[in-house]
């Protein structure tokens, strides 16, 4: 059965190095994925093999751009001068162009729309308060606001507006979008953040607050994408463009709503658009949605066997030294366990830096979005189950097959591998089925970084508080996958471990 094993890892090894052609990148809100998904199928309507990321915050999709972990991404100019380059006094497009093309970034003309911030509340609530303007909010300062996380953090957000428009409101939290949507009708807070092409603006019958300052820039909707992509694929390149102007408030609002309100799938709504505006047609979408599901599987697994795999080759012997020396042992489980306590959002967080910072040092270029601080952070999750059983194993050992051993006269390096080792392969294979089981559901938390797999679904399913996506397409196929990886072990178990061996341990 080991050739069993071994083919399985191969494929997923082979599934997760196979590069495409093209990597495109989005935020994960609505319009992001709309955008993502529109600009990949331009692209794959050229012949180039494609795939789309649905990543996090602006940051983490910025930093993916430049450092080549994707090749293409739509923006809006009001977030590249306010945010991402707020410190240069950039004051046209022209400008913008400049400073994108220091770091080796093209920007596309604007796609036709301008997707800018605003304040929002219920209608009835402002007409009771006689709330107009941005500005009317100063003469409620008892009023609770309850703004996006991104737009706490901006510079072009709360902070901003709180020291234009002198607010002195002090009672605001940040929360997920759809909850601050649910917490404005519900009377729980007072005012949130919107974007103007958002369409529960109609739909919950929302007054957008007037900017009589005009604070808020303008944020229209560009393609930002790698000068060696340029290069690379001049094609898909010159398809993507042909988005420039073609896209209107009106009609990205209404495909924003058929996406959030009727959870249309987005293959399907860009698909439509595309055919209508530019004559493209795109393969049906019930094959895609195949396709989705096993390349999701394919990238799951590849996270999951290079992980497990990395972890193996260092947490047994780390066992077998702990085991020895008892000393050392103490150290190295208490290592493992705290690694272990970690919350695993907050580990794969943490990679990014951390890569950023080895590679600052090394100058070897660590991507810091993708699979590579996926597996790392499900590399260190991996050790305490193995590391723990290899030593748990090694321990439980009858003292007087020990002796025998060395009655025997063997050395310390034959006894470890021709009888210790053989004695606990079964507690350190259990360790190994554990470690792999809770990596596949670990593995979903990849998706905030850009990994893929299971999570991509999982994460887009709560953004759009969709329960069948999430359900569908993310948590059972991954819950699938455990128990195979779980029945793949137990295969392997009795092909490794001798049947007196597990025959002696039933009641």
């Amino acid at each position: 059965m080991k050739p069993t094993w071994l083919i399985v890892l191969t494929i997923a090894v082979a599934a997760g190095c196979a590069a495409p052609d093209i990597r495109i990148g989005s935020k994960r809100d609505v319009e992001g994925e709309i955008l993502g998904v529109m600009f990949a199928q331009l692209a794959q309507s050229t012949g180039a093999s494609v795939e789309y990321q649905r990543l996090g915050g602006t940051e983490i999709v910025w930093q993916a751009l430049i450092s080549g972990d994707i090749d293409a991404y739509p923006e809006y100019t009001g977030t590249l001068t306010r945010q991402i380059f707020s410190r240069r006094d950039i004051q046209t497009e022209d400008q913008l162009r400049q400073v994108l093309a220091e770091y080796g970034i093209r920007m596309s003309k604007p796609l036709g729309f301008n997707n800018t911030y605003a304040i929002g509340m219920q209608e009835s609530v402002a007409e009771k308060l006689k709330i107009r303007k941005i500005s009317d909010l100063r003469q409620h300062p008892d009023l609770k606001f309850g703004f996006t996380n991104e737009f706490l953090g901006r510079a072009d957000g709360w902070q901003q507006i709180k020291a234009a428009y002198k607010l002195p409101q002090q009672n605001v939290i940040g929360m997920q979008h759809a909850a601050a949507y649910q917490a404005l009708l519900s009377g729980d807070i007072a005012a949130t953040d919107l974007y103007s092409t958002d369409p529960d603006i109609r739909q919950f019958h929302l007054r957008v607050l007037q900017d009589d300052l005009e604070v808020f820039p303008q944020y229209k909707a560009v393609l930002l994408y790698r000068q060696e992509l340029q290069d690379r694929h001049p094609r898909a390149i010159e398809a993507m463009l042909r988005l420039e102007g073609r896209i209107s408030e009106e009609e990205i609002i209404e495909m924003n709503r058929r996406r959030k309100i009727d959870r249309e799938p987005p293959r399907v709504i860009t698909s439509q658009f595309l055919e209508r505006e530019l004559g493209i047609r795109i393969g049906d979408s019930t094959r895609q949605i195949v396709n989705s599901l096993i390349r999701n599987a394919a990238i799951h697994l590849y996270l999951v066997a290079i992980s497990l795999m990395a972890a193996i080759v260092l947490a047994i012997p780390l066992g077998i030294a702990a085991a020895r020396r008892p000393a050392l042992g103490q150290t190295v489980l208490a290592v493992v366990g705290i690694l272990q306590t970690v919350p695993s959002l907050a580990l794969l967080v943490f990679m990014i830096p951390l890569l950023a910072y080895i590679s600052s040092r090394t100058g070897v270029r660590l991507p810091g979005t993708g699979n590579l601080p996926a597996i790392l952070a499900l590399f260190l999750y991996s050790l305490l189950p193995i590391v723990r059983n290899t030593y748990v194993g090694l321990h439980e050992i009858p003292v007087s097959l020990r002796e025998s051993a060395q009655a025997l006269g063997l050395p310390a390096g034959a006894r470890l591998w021709l009888i210790e080792l053989p004695l606990a392969t079964r507690t350190i294979l259990a360790g190994i089925k554990t470690a792999a089981v809770i990596n596949v559901g670990t593995a979903t938390i990849g998706a905030l970084v850009g990994a893929g797999g299971f999570g991509q679904p999982i994460l887009t399913g709560l953004n759009l508080n969709d329960s069948s996506m999430v359900f569908w397409q993310g948590a059972l196929p991954a819950a699938c996958l455990a128990l195979i990886v779980q029945g793949i072990f137990e295969i392997i178990e009795r092909a490794v471990v001798p049947k007196g061996l597990r025959l002696s341990t039933k009641v």
